[in-house]
């Protein structure tokens, strides 16, 4: 009966996750995040894959926080 008090409450030791598993979810991830920047630094002007100002107004104060200059 003492073993399984004992056992009870041993630590949990973390499991590893593989690379294969964890690199699609990465490189998506990387991707999700670059498209972020795009849009944030340069969807204005000659570069503008959007026509119109929405998206340059959608992250106006977001691009002054991160010092992309826009005016």
């Amino acid at each position: 009966m003492a073993d399984k008090v004992l056992t009870a409450f041993a630590p949990a030791l973390p499991a590893p996750i593989p690379v294969r598993d964890v690199l699609p979810w990465a490189i998506f991830a990387g991707l999700l995040l670059v498209l972020a920047i795009y849009f944030v630094g340069a969807e204005q002007g000659a570069t503008s894959l959007i026509s119109g100002m929405y998206v340059h107004e959608f992250v106006h104060d977001g691009r002054h926080l991160l010092g992309f200059p826009c005016h």
